[in-house]
């Protein structure tokens, strides 16, 4: 691996449309990846990408900052916080999500499954 790398999500590596509703976009660089999730009002994790992971909830982690929008995040015993624009949130697996709001989300994640959204 070089010592320095550097890439832009004016040129991701991949795309992962979900179900509908949003996308994440996916820079792999050294050996993790960084997401760039846009999520529209009316998204919900269990609805709109359950199916793809083909789980009841979301079992990625998650070290996000929050760009744009609001999202609230609910944990499998019911705990539950709403992040918003220059939040940063670490978000263990067994959780579900969705958009607050009538504007889109947008997160920049560090600590996402490498495999976050991807088809299967």
């Amino acid at each position: 691996m070089a010592g320095l790398q550097s890439k832009s999500f004016n040129n991701p590596d991949e795309t992962r449309p979900f179900a509908d509703k949003g996308e994440a976009e996916v820079i792999t660089i050294g050996d993790g990846v960084v997401l760039k999730g846009r999520f529209e009002p009316g998204w919900k994790w269990s609805e709109h990408l359950a199916p793809i992971a083909g789980t009841e909830r979301c079992e990625s982690p998650h070290f996000l900052y929050v760009l744009s929008g609001r999202m609230v995040v609910q944990m499998n015993d019911g705990t539950e916080t709403e992040v918003g624009p220059n939040d940063v949130a670490r978000i263990e697996p067994g959780h579900d999500a969705w958009v607050v709001g009538d504007e889109a989300c947008t997160i920049v994640d560090f600590g996402a499954s490498p495999a976050y959204a991807a088809a299967h």
